[in-house]
């Protein structure tokens, strides 16, 4: 194997893909729109939602808050003052508000629909929380705990810091994929398999020219992504963010494997793109890409501990949002390396050189 024809058979794919409209923009631009749309979903998303609160004439609790008390309450409840009762009611019926409020003598009354249970809990515990502080209060009694809720992680740290480690995770993911699946497919219609099969170059070579081009797209979209992330969506790097740098690398190897075998078993571009959408997409949603695990049923979570994608998307987010260190990407690439080796020696025995 030649240093010399690697770089020309480097330097060949890599101009075929930047000539290829089609691969810049699935690589490069449809990632950054997924990236600016759920940038912009969760930028303003950090605070609390407030419930809307039908009041009905005066009541007492909601009128004679102290400040500080009442600070919290306007934190929580949107207020609208109504003395029309039954139009208040029927706001609740149909999910426009979340409780109707009205005070009858000594009683304080909520209305609530059982419709929305979440909703319904939450303003049912927040304001029997206040409640009970008033009754305190007008009983002359100071209480003997103080609860005081303290963020861990810094106050100005946005849902981007979430969001990006797993959209460059399956950006990545999509990337290596398709492309490995289509070159396959494509040099094989072409007959330039056969042809490079055939030519005194050693087959070394293509791989490792193939496996090159393939770093250098994959660590270009992580440089894009998190040049754009930190420039307009506010993504702040910790120290051991580098650390992304082998994790992609890492990750490129694995979805490459995995294109290889789209592609060896598709006969057709169309077939080895949708057999690359069945594989990455799904694992994309199995795997956080999109959404936090955090609220997943247990079988997803069990699920996604089969998939490479989430060894990338928590590697990614280890480093570059918890500040781990170099300990946390040991697991995730011997995982994702292992993969790959499962994956691309199975490709290698289906790898067909011509034409069907």
């Amino acid at each position: 194997m030649s240093g010399t024809t690697v770089r020309s058979l480097a330097r060949a794919m890599f101009k075929g893909f930047v000539r290829d409209r089609m691969a810049l923009f699935f690589t490069i631009l449809f990632p950054l729109v997924f990236l600016f749309l759920f940038g912009g979903i969760f930028a303003g998303g950090d605070e609390t939602p407030r419930s809307d609160l039908e009041v009905i004439g005066q009541v007492s609790l909601v009128d004679d808050l102290p400040p500080d008390a009442r600070q919290v309450f306007d934190d929580l409840f949107v207020v609208h003052r109504t003395t029309d009762r039954e139009a208040a009611l029927a706001k609740v019926r149909d999910g426009d508000a979340d409780g109707v409020l009205e005070q009858e003598g000594d009683r304080i009354v909520l209305h609530f629909s059982q419709a929305d249970t979440v909703g319904a809990a939450t303003v049912q515990g927040t304001l029997s929380s206040f409640v009970d502080e008033a009754n305190l209060a007008s009983a002359g009694v100071e209480p003997r705990y103080t609860f005081e809720a303290e963020q861990v992680e810094d106050e100005s740290l946005a849902r981007i810091q979430y969001v990006a480690p797993g959209l460059i995770g399956w950006a990545v993911a999509t990337s290596a994929t398709f492309g490995a699946a289509l070159t396959l497919v494509t040099w094989r219609q072409s007959e330039l398999l056969r042809r490079l099969r055939l030519a005194p170059v050693a087959g070394s070579s293509i791989v490792v020219a193939r496996v090159v081009v393939a770093l250098v797209i994959a660590l270009s979209q992580l440089a894009i992504f998190l040049v754009s992330s930190v420039l307009f969506l506010g993504l702040r790097l910790d120290a051991s963010w580098w650390l992304s740098i082998p994790l992609v690398a890492a990750g490129t190897l694995t979805f490459m494997a995995i294109g290889l075998f789209c592609g060896a078993v598709a006969r057709t571009n169309e077939g080895a793109t949708g057999l690359a959408n069945l594989v990455v997409l799904p694992m994309a949603f199995l795997s956080g890409s999109f959404f936090p695990l955090d609220l997943a049923p247990d079988w997803i979570v069990a699920v996604s501990y089969l998939l490479p994608l989430r060894y990338l998307n928590e590697g990614m987010l280890d480093v570059m949002v918890r500040g781990l260190g170099p300990g946390a990407v040991v697991v995730p690439i011997l995982v994702m390396l292992g993969f790959a080796l499962v994956v691309g020696g199975l490709s290698s025995r289906l790898i067909r050189w011509d034409k069907a």
